[in-house]
């Protein structure tokens, strides 16, 4: 029944800091498509430089935990940079406020790591057809949520250089500390911070670091890679 879309040569690009996940998400997806072309990243930098030679892929799986990025902020500020890219958040944070909070930030969908194949083949098959997924039952939970969506327009219109900046900002590093991350001069920090208060509309650090907060997310316990093999159909 979906064989014309099965064969169809897809592209995807999935975002993951555990190799062992990215393996298992691999093998599910080549199960459901077997010509698919696969991208794969292990933090945010190189997701970035995957989104922009791959950015015609078809969708980007995204997990909410990247390295490099914090809560959401990771999917707003690919939204604002790639807004042609799909993207379908993948997490073990199986609870309905966060799947709703990501349809709201821009995500087609939100695929939890203990979806089992047959779920991930759904999943990606809605996706692909332009439709927004999510498990049962969780999208009639699903109310309208306005909490962020400010601070979520202004990291989609941060430059990469200030997205890093913000990132290390609400994880408390002093601007010196920033500087020799990013290897610039603190006054180049300073003029990244000014930028991003303004558009915040903000006048302080902590005042910065709270409205980037509404952005953030628990992270999960520990996850159950997806099923290696499809079930025999009939």
């Amino acid at each position: 029944m979906h064989s014309n879309t099965n064969n169809a040569v897809h592209k995807f690009i999935i975002a993951d800091d555990h190799p062992l996940f990215r393996s298992a998400l691999r093998q599910s997806i080549t199960q459901v498509f077997p010509n698919a072309e696969l991208y794969e990243a292990e933090d945010m930098d190189s997701l970035q430089r995957c989104a922009a030679e791959h950015g015609d892929c078809d969708l980007l799986l995204l997990d909410l935990h990247m390295p490099g990025a914090r809560g959401f902020s990771g999917l707003i500020f690919l939204n604002g940079q790639y807004p042609q890219l799909p993207v379908m958040v993948v997490s073990a944070n199986e609870k309905p406020e966060v799947m709703c909070r990501a349809i709201d930030y821009g995500a087609c969908g939100f695929l939890p790591k203990s979806a089992p194949v047959e779920t991930i083949a759904e999943a990606l098959r809605r996706a692909l057809a332009g439709e927004i997924w999510l498990p049962e039952g969780v999208a009639a939970q699903c109310a309208a949520e306005s909490a962020g969506l400010i601070v979520a327009d202004v990291v989609a219109s941060l430059t990469p250089q200030q997205f890093r900046v913000a990132t290390m900002l609400a994880e408390g590093l002093l601007n010196k500390q920033i500087a020799y991350e990013m290897h610039v001069t603190e006054a180049t920090v300073k003029a990244h911070l000014t930028a991003l208060f303004r558009k915040l509309g903000v006048n302080s650090r902590t005042q910065a670091v709270l409205a980037l907060g509404s952005l953030d997310v628990e992270p999960p316990g520990q996850f159950t890679p997806p099923p290696k093999h499809l079930p025999a159909h009939a």
